[in-house]
């Protein structure tokens, strides 16, 4: 047998003593780079920072701890943590390989990997699982029953040595030698085999449903003490000599000594240390960029198109919060997609920020002024913003349309349709695919197995609502094309937003800054156009048909829309003129100029409304109209009308009439419609909802180790030395661009400053911090006389005064 030892652990507590008898000891004879991938491998540990190295160690064994590590270990590792757990506390390194069992390399990786989270402690020779690891287990581990003193726990001395007798062993003083005996017999695999030989095959086809688990089965009368010459069926045969153990009135269970021989000596029946096969298909990479490039234009345009619909005036949001399903629906047929995929541009813009509800007593759903920003930015850096943000995003949109765990719909843009693994699974299933040779595709089921094994445990929760849905998600926006991750892709996988857009650039569809206008009233623009004058005729025409040319369709009201907006007929004259590269139809000029000579003639006001014209004949003709009736005009002067209703309403009625007016300001100004005048106030990105803490960076890592170092030598304070300076009489105030300079300053060069600060309690104190980290208004610094990590808002900070570092 060839074993490969892992490299033997701290050899015992400081000062020597022999193995450590606590994982704190354990701890304390690591250095400080063994703490490092303790901290790394853990991130939750830092949070916060132990005082010392026995807080450590209690917050390394409590249960969400040890359970959040342990959904982050690979199938194979979990094994080895299934055959650690069967071993009594104190084994060495050779019993476990005997127990995984095969000559496996990684098991030597796996045991490590154990050591550096603090699972497995102890030398090679006494290696010990904590605590917690043995209780989450359960009594079952790997499909193994309770080991036979358990088992017999309840069993009085005289049926133990029944059990004897019946065995041929030598009867013993008392419970706990008969138990001893017993269990020294089923660890003897020659004298398991001489006994099994004499069992009849029922009763050896009972031993093998139970050995792989699960260990129990049910049987009436289990609890009846049975003796050999007595029994009368394959399980009293069984149970009669223990290699079946009683576990209630009904249930019988097979001890783990016994099951252990039964599986020839190993836990598992197959081990996985390597991750599954993946079948690949070579592709051009071109062509896969080329796939991508496409996806990653129709996402940006989808996403714009749908903004754009809402930009004069969006869905409700519902009173739970969310998007109705009926309005979900009419988002599909708008945008000509299935719901399922509107469903993805309508929580990819919320995610992004471009949309929020307005805040207003009837709230809608509206862009925000991040919408405009995003728009005008190239179509590249548009995508790579939507990219990332779905990247990173908690929110699954496939989750969309399913039933929470309150049989409740699941409403677009709505709560409880985050998911806090969501980001890791989306970097983890295109992160495998970016190991691949570029160009390279691989089937789903394969990339999902490939997922399972690596995270078995949160895979098993997030395989049908996450995991189907994220590769689907990625070749929707373009990170993969034809299953293979993209150039674009592979940048934006390492978070440089700014190398995916200028992959990206070269292979989309360069902006044009031409149309072509036809007589029946239409443009036809044969490829994306430039903002500009996509804007420009957003707001002149209306949108017929898209595909591989955009059709847009001039009309009254399209062109009424553009003069409200502050546009001028000359102004449309020159867009049509500049912009196509066919004669301006004169269909289309005579359109605009009617339009244009009627546009403004009637001015509507807030009276409660008043229309004002300087041609009477135009009043007296809308007075006489009975189409006009519900108005309730009547003539205040020979150029005024007053009319009972707001001014939004009658500007509609008379436009519904064939009227083109204009509303006016209570100064008389002509109100101009701004085509981005729906639009919410300023929103944040919708919060993240964070289940695991962040890596903590290496600085902060290193101040961590040097912080519980402190602690653990028992200097929680000691006093002000040379080193430190003598704090100021009376600390400067200093302004709060002042104290953020300073600080950044005192960051950059990793030096000690003065702050005045200011407690929750109103008290003014002192302190020399070296600031760490600086974001969100706060400081993270390390107290220089206490050696603890702290955070501090600059709004209580009063002043800022360098000091000099320590010795």
């Amino acid at each position: 047998m060839s074993t490969q030892r892992p490299s033997d652990g701290p050899a015992g507590a400081p000062g020597g003593g022999g193995a450590p008898r606590t994982l704190a000891e354990d701890l304390r004879g690591r250095g400080d780079d063994e703490l490092a991938l303790l901290l790394r491998a853990r991130p939750d540990l830092t949070t916060p920072v132990p005082v010392d190295l026995t807080q450590l160690a209690t917050r390394a064994t409590t249960r969400a701890s040890v359970a959040r590590v342990l959904e982050r270990l690979d199938r194979f590792t979990l094994q080895v943590v299934d055959a650690a757990v069967v071993l009594p506390d104190g084994f060495p390194y050779e019993a476990l390989h005997d127990l995984v069992g095969d000559d496996v390399p990684q098991l030597a990786d796996a045991v490590e990997a154990l050591r550096v989270r603090a699972l497995l402690w102890g030398p090679v020779s006494s290696l010990r699982v904590v605590r917690t690891v043995r209780d989450l287990a359960g009594a079952a581990p790997a499909g193994l029953g309770p080991p036979l003193a358990v088992a017999l726990g309840a069993t009085g001395p005289a049926r133990l040595q029944e059990v004897l007798a019946d065995l041929g062993l030598p009867p013993t003083a008392d419970a706990v030698g008969a138990i001893a005996a017993l269990t020294g017999l089923f660890g003897d695999r020659k004298a398991v085999a001489a006994l099994l030989d004499q069992a009849p095959p029922a009763a050896l086809e009972v031993l093998d449903k139970l050995v792989w688990g699960p260990p129990t089965g049910s049987v009436r009368g289990a609890d009846r003490p049975v003796r050999a010459d007595e029994a009368n069926s394959p399980v009293e045969w069984l149970l009669a000599r223990c290699l079946l153990v009683p576990a209630g009135p009904q249930t019988v269970v097979l001890p783990r000594e016994l099951a252990l021989v039964l599986r020839g000596g190993r836990v598992h029946r197959t081990l996985e240390p390597t991750p599954p096969e993946i079948a690949t298909t070579p592709r051009d990479p071109q062509a896969v960029d080329a796939a991508g490039a496409g996806a990653g234009f129709t996402a940006v345009r989808q996403v714009e198109k749908l903004l754009e619909l809402w930009s004069t005036g969006g869905p409700p949001v519902l009173r739970a919060g969310g998007l109705g399903v009926r309005d979900l629906k009419r988002v599909a047929v708008a945008l000509d997609v299935p719901e399922s995929e509107a469903a993805v541009w309508l929580e990819l813009a919320y995610a992004a920020g471009l949309v929020a509800g307005d805040g207003e007593a009837d709230e809608q759903w509206l862009p925000t002024p991040a919408y405009d920003v995003w728009r005008a930015r190239p179509v590249a850096e548009r995508w790579a913003t939507l990219a990332g943000v779905w990247l990173e995003t908690t929110r699954v949109p496939g989750l969309v349309g399913t039933r929470d765990e309150k049989d409740r719909p699941v409403n677009a843009l709505g709560p409880g349709i985050d998911r806090t693994a969501a980001p890791e699974v989306r970097h983890a299933l295109l992160g495998r695919l970016t190991q691949l040779p570029p160009g390279t595709s691989a089937p789903a089921a394969d990339l999902l197995a490939d997922l399972a094994w690596h995270r078995p445990v949160r895979t098993a929760r997030l395989r049908s609502e996450l995991a189907d849905r994220t590769l689907v998600e990625a070749e929707l926006l373009g990170l993969t094309g034809r299953g293979a991750v993209t150039t674009a892709g592979r940048a934006l996988l390492t978070g440089d937003l700014n190398a995916a857009a200028v992959a990206l650039a070269p292979l989309l569809p360069v902006p044009l800054d031409h149309v072509l206008l036809q007589a029946d009233l239409t443009a036809v623009a044969p490829g994306p156009l430039v903002v500009e004058l996509a804007q420009e005729l957003h707001m002149a025409a209306d949108v017929e048909s898209t595909g591989g040319a955009t059709v847009y369709r001039f009309s009254e009201p399209s062109i009424r829309r553009a003069l409200d907006s502050g546009r001028t007929a000359a102004d449309l004259h020159r867009l049509f003129a500049t912009h196509s590269r066919t004669p301006v139809p004169q269909p289309l000029t005579y359109l605009v100029d009617d339009i244009a000579r009627r546009h403004g003639r009637l001015r509507v006001g807030a009276a409660s409304a008043y229309l004002r014209c300087d041609d009477e004949s135009v009043l007296s003709e809308l007075l006489a109209d009975r189409r006009a009736a519900g108005l309730r005009m009547r003539r205040l002067a020979p150029t005024v009308l007053a009319a009972e209703g707001a001014p939004d309403a009658v500007l509609s009625a008379l436009r519904s009439l064939g009227y083109a007016p204009m509303a006016e300001s209570a100064t008389g100004d002509v109100v101009v419609t701004r085509p981005d005048a729906r639009r919410t106030p300023p929103r944040s990105l919708p919060p993240r909802v964070t289940g695991e803490p962040p890596a903590p960076s290496a600085g902060l890592i290193s101040a961590a180790v040097s912080t519980i170092r402190a602690g653990d030598r028992a200097a929680a304070s000691r006093p002000r030395g040379a080193g430190d300076g003598e704090a100021p009489a009376e600390l400067p105030r200093t302004s709060a661009a002042e104290t953020l300079l300073a600080l950044q300053s005192a960051l950059a060069e990793r030096r000690p400053v003065w702050i005045g600060y200011v407690t929750r309690e109103g008290r003014a104190t002192q302190r020399v911090i070296v600031p760490l980290g600086l974001e969100g208004g706060y400081v993270t610094a390390q107290e220089q006389t206490a050696g603890e990590l702290h955070t501090y808002p600059l709004h209580r900070i009063t002043g800022v005064e360098a000091a000099e570092p320590a010795d």
